[in-house]
Formats: structure tokens, C-alpha cells, sequence
């Protein structure tokens, strides 16, 4: 581990040894043959998936395109068998407890891959995973100074003479009677930010190149930009006419998808038997924290013993109002969000919660080629270069938006909300956990991230911060970030209830504004998205779950010896890897293949 070994950790480490019944001997040569394998893996996929591999840090590839033709997925389904393959020769009884857990996340992607290629064919019928190589191909070279401007001015001109190329093999790969209208209308929306990125990104450093390389960049640019034009008009007038497939995966394909997605055995039932018992609970408790607010401000007001559900909302909702009034205007929303950082920075140093990077993180407006899916996310840097700036991206308003749209929107993310999506984005969510993880020296615990482990982690740091103490003077506080948590375990349903059960819009609306308490402009596009994904709203919900029970079962083995900080320190210090393989290495448990 790279991190110093607290007397946590090591109370952590000695009960696995104690908890380990006579483990099969580490082979040091089964593990070399091993990290090997990885490293073969991790240099044989960039080749394959250069614009990844520029998201991770592995810049060897940089003036290289994804091959997105069936010869180019061809190639990668092959590799994935290959690799397969190789695993399979390998001792695994041979190898260590961290060799195991490694083991596992490579076998779990490289099957998942190939289920998504043979079964699940997104590359046939999604383009937005088209749109998200456009933008990014380009934004990843210049977003971080990884290397000189000039150099890489240079690898964005080889990229970008690719252009033509690539928009070509994305035609021919998309099936327009697969492609459902939504996601053919966010790929219009979004095809237009690759253009903008070009615009604000690159044009304004042609000056710093010499005359030949600075007029080979203009020429790409030109060449790009004509076929970017003529995409456009293809999604247009060719792609969204014909667009008229379902979004919904139906229940076969989603229910494989969760399982690929959350990598345990839990079921869509489960999930909504869980989530179902949860909404109860949390009305339950935002009534009562209602209550205490409204019965200070209308102190005459009797409340009945037994309030019927339509009484308790209707008290909720009248204090989210109170909330609701303390939200920045539409050109405020980064400045409160900076005030949110310092904030949420300062209570953590103050109660020693956990260790805190040093890595750079800066607020921007959120790429155009990144919008309609979400609100914010935080874009760190890839494992291969730790330290690089991390990006906690957050989208404006739409234009096209009436000034109620914008207002529900304000209302939705009021100041305390922007708090906490502060809390889930960076501090002490993913710009903190993502920060730990590409400090361990495994590095494919991060290039195989678990989302259910990342997800779940953010929306422990909500609990957890208001738990000890966070703005402890605010109950509104409080309330928001149980709305938050409301919202997460609603998002579950919504999941399964638009791929599965054929929810309709109206009905969607109504789960989300009635049971969650969202604004009108939030529960359309939470709509939207679940439309346009798929098993990924679970995540937040299931992992929350995951990360409530591993501290739980920490704070009962060790008792009065548990220490908050340093039982966070250890927990991220296994990398991003699914909550079950954290579990495993803190207590000795068995490590599953």
C-alpha cells in the first residue's frame, strides 16, 4: 500500500491474518506471471482504445483514433478472449489475496465486455457512446498539461485528419432502425460540442505553433469541421427520421445489464423490495425534522398523532419551500459552489474526517458534448497520472429554457443542495476517493473501477458529513440531503420501472415530484436519463447500502479501537474496487473468483 499503516489498519490486518483459515502460499512467480498479464493487458487495450487510454494517462497513443468499424470491434471482442484465455492458465490457488481481488475485476470486465459486444450491441443502436468519442478524443489532449502545448497541438492535428475516417465507420456502425428518437436527439444535441470544443479549445493556441505546423492544424481543423457538418446533417435528415426503436431494454437485457453493473447477486426485486422500504423510512424521517421547522415558525399549529401520508408531504413540502428560497441566481451557481468547497474542505480538516489530496480541482462549465445526461460529474484524472487537475464539470441552464425551467431548476438546486452535490462530486466524494485511488500502486483497481463502489461512496459522504455535524444548526440541512438520499433510492426504482416495467411519462413524473419531492425541470431529466441509460441510476442506491454495512460491521469488531478517519483512510485505500473485495481484505473474508 502506498499509504503509512495506521493502528487501524494494522488491527484491520491482523484480524484478517487470524481470519484467513490456512491460505494456499503465495507463488512470487504465479504473480509475476500475473502482473504481467495485467501489464500486457493495460498496453494491448490502449492500442485498441486510444482515446481511453488518454482518459487513463497512458499517452503512447495519443495521435491514434478508435477503430469503431466491425473489423475494429472484431479485433477488441478478440482480445477479450485472449485474455480470457490467458487468465484461465494461470495458478489461481496459487496467487495472493491481492492477486485474487485483481483477478477477479479483470475476469469481470473482460466477460462484461463481451457481453456488451455480443449481447448487448450498443455500438449498433447507441450513439451517444460515438458522441463521447468525438468530444473526448480532442478535449483529453487539451483539458490537462500532461505535456507541452505545442506537443500537444500537435497530437490534437494527427487526431483530428482521423476525423473524416471516424465519423464514416460511426455511420456505418449505427442501425437507424435500432436507434430509439431520444438518443438520436441527443446526438444531434451533442455532435455540435465537438465543434465548440475545437472553437475554444485549439484556435486560440494556433499561434504558438511554427508556420508549417500551425497551417497543417488549420487544415485539420477545416477537414473536421466538414465532416462534422455533414454527421450533423446525416443524424438530421438520415438518423432521426428512421429513429423509432424502444429505449427500453426490456427484462431480459436489464436484468443481465444490473448484474454486469453492480457485480453482486442482488435482484431488480431486491432492489425494489429495499428501495420500496426506504422511501417509508426517509418520509418518515423528513416528517419528523419537518415537524420540529414548522412548529417553530407556527407554533400554535397541532399536529395530529397519526398524520395520514398526504399530511406529512404536505408539511415536507412546505419546508423545502423555506429551503428552496436560499438558491443562487442563474450566473451564481459556480460562485456558490466555490463557497461550497471551501466550506465542506474546512468542516473535514476541522473534524479530522479523512486524509485530503493536494491534487488541483477546478470548477468549469460543462462541455457541450458531455450535456443532456446529467447535471454535474467530477472528471479526475486517469490513474497514470495522479496529480493532474481534476475537473468537477457543471452544466448551465439550456438556452432554449423558459425562465420557470430555470427557476424550477434554481429551486432544485438551491444553496444547502449545492452543498451537497459539493459533498458527492469532491469533498468528500469523488474528487477525495478517486484521488485515493490512483495512488494505489495497482493500478488496475482504477482502470476497472467499480461505479457501485465510486457511486456508493459519494452518497455515504452525504450521510456521513451531516452525521457529524456538518451545518448541525440547519435542520433544513438535513432535510435536503434526505431528500438527496430520497432522490438516490427513487432513482433505483425509476431504473428498472422505465427498462422493465413500461413506465409511462406522466406516471415517471409523478414517482419523482410526489415521492421524491423533485422540481418539475429535475424529474424531467432524471426521465430523460433513465431513457438514455441503464442500470447505472442503481448504483448510487445499492452502494450506499454496501458502504453503510462495511462501516458497520467495522465499528462492531473493533469498538471503542474504531476511528473515523483512519477507517476511511483504509477504506479507500484499496483502490475502486466492489465493496465486497474491501469487506474481504479488512477482515480475512473469503475472496471469491
Amino acid at each position: 500500500m502506498c499509504k503509512r499503516i495506521s493502528s487501524l489498519l494494522l488491527a484491520f490486518t491482523l484480524s484478517a491474518m487470524a481470519a484467513d483459515k490456512s491460505p494456499a502460499p503465495a507463488d512470487s512467480g504465479a504473480s509475476q506471471k500475473f502482473a504481467a498479464l495485467i501489464q500486457r493487458y493495460f498496453d494491448q487495450s490502449a492500442v485498441l482504445y486510444p482515446i481511453n487510454a488518454t482518459e487513463l494517462g497512458n499517452h503512447r497513443y495519443d495521435d491514434q483514433m478508435d477503430d469503431v468499424s466491425h473489423s475494429g470491434r472484431e479485433q477488441r471482442r478478440l482480445l477479450h478472449l485472449a485474455f480470457l484465455n490467458d487468465l484461465k492458465a494461470l495458478p489461481y490457488d496459487r496467487l495472493s489475496r491481492d492477486d485474487k481481488v485483481d483477478y477477479a475485476l479483470l475476469e469481470h470486465h473482460l466477460r462484461a465486455n463481451l457481453w456488451r459486444h455480443d449481447t448487448l450491441q450498443e455500438w449498433a443502436w447507441n450513439p451517444l457512446i460515438y458522441t463521447r468519442l468525438t468530444g473526448g478524443a480532442i478535449y483529453g489532449l487539451m483539458a490537462r498539461d500532461f505535456a507541452p502545448l505545442t506537443n500537444r497541438l500537435q497530437l490534437v492535428t494527427a487526431r483530428l485528419e482521423k476525423y473524416p475516417k471516424l465519423f464514416e465507420q460511426i455511420r456505418g456502425a449505427l442501425d437507424p432502425n435500432r436507434v430509439s428518437k431520444i438518443h438520436a436527439e441527443t446526438a444531434a444535441a451533442q455532435n455540435q460540442g465537438f465543434l465548440n470544443i475545437v472553437t475554444n479549445m485549439v484556435l486560440p493556441y494556433l499561434k504558438f505553433l511554427p508556420e508549417h505546423d500551425s497551417w497543417r492544424l488549420t487544415q485539420a481543423i477545416k477537414g473536421a469541421q466538414r465532416a462534422s457538418t455533414a454527421h450533423q446533417r446525416w443524424l438530421e435528415k438520415e438518423l432521426l427520421p428512421q429513429a423509432r426503436a424502444a429505449f427500453r431494454l426490456g427484462p431480459k437485457l436489464y436484468d443481465e445489464k444490473l448484474a454486469w453493473t453492480l457485480g453482486t447477486s442482488l435482484t431488480r426485486q431486491q432492489i425494489r423490495e429495499q428501495t420500496e422500504q426506504q422511501l417509508r423510512v426517509l418520509h418518515g424521517q423528513m416528517y419528523q425534522i419537518s415537524r420540529k421547522v414548522y412548529g417553530q415558525r407556527y407554533p400554535l399549529t397541532a399536529f395530529p398523532e397519526k398524520p395520514s401520508s398526504a399530511y406529512q408531504r404536505a408539511i415536507i413540502r412546505s419546508c423545502l419551500e423555506i429551503a428552496y428560497q436560499n438558491r443562487p441566481g442563474p450566473d451564481e451557481v459556480a460562485s456558490a459552489i466555490q463557497h461550497s468547497l471551501k466550506l465542506t474542505r474546512d468542516f473535514i480538516r476541522q473534524k479530522n474526517l479523512i486524509t485530503l489530496p493536494d491534487d488541483p480541482l477546478n470548477v468549469i462549465v460543462m462541455p457541450e458534448f458531455e450535456r443532456g445526461v446529467s447535471l454535474a460529474y467530477c472528471d479526475s484524472p486517469g490513474p497514470f497520472e495522479a496529480g493532474q487537475k481534476t475537473f468537477y464539470a457543471v452544466a448551465p441552464p439550456p438556452k432554449d429554457w423558459t425562465p420557470n425551467q430555470v427557476d424550477s431548476h434554481l429551486r432544485e438546486y438551491n444553496v444547502r443542495s449545492l452543498h451537497n452535490l459539493t459533498i458527492h462530486e469532491a469533498m468528500p466524494g469523488h474528487y477525495v476517493q478517486l484521488a485515493h485511488a490512483n495512488r494505489n500502486p495497482r493500478k488496475i483497481r482504477a482502470v476497472l473501477s467499480s461505479g457501485v463502489f465510486v457511486e456508493g461512496w459519494a452518497v455515504y459522504a452525504e450521510w456521513m458529513m451531516v452525521e457529524n455535524g456538518f451545518l448541525a444548526h440547519d435542520p433544513l440541512m438535513a432535510l435536503i440531503v434526505l431528500k438527496w438520499y430520497l432522490r438516490d433510492a427513487t432513482n433505483a426504482l425509476l431504473d428498472q420501472a422505465v427498462h422493465v416495467d413500461g413506465i409511462s411519462r406522466d406516471a415517471a413524473l409523478k414517482l419523482l415530484m410526489e415521492d421524491a419531492f423533485q422540481e418539475e425541470s429535475e424529474a424531467v431529466g432524471k426521465y430523460r436519463r433513465a431513457q438514455l441509460t441503464s442500470a447505472q441510476l442503481s448504483t448510487y442506491f445499492v452502494g450506499y447500502v454496501e458502504h453503510v454495512a462495511l462501516r458497520r460491521t467495522a465499528e462492531e469488531r473493533l469498538g471503542d479501537k474504531f476511528d473515523l478517519k483512519t477507517y476511511h483512510d483504509t477504506a479507500l485505500s484499496f483502490g475502486s474496487i466492489p465493496t465486497q473485495y474491501v469487506r474481504a481484505l479488512m477482515f480475512g473474508e473469503e475472496i471469491g473468483k
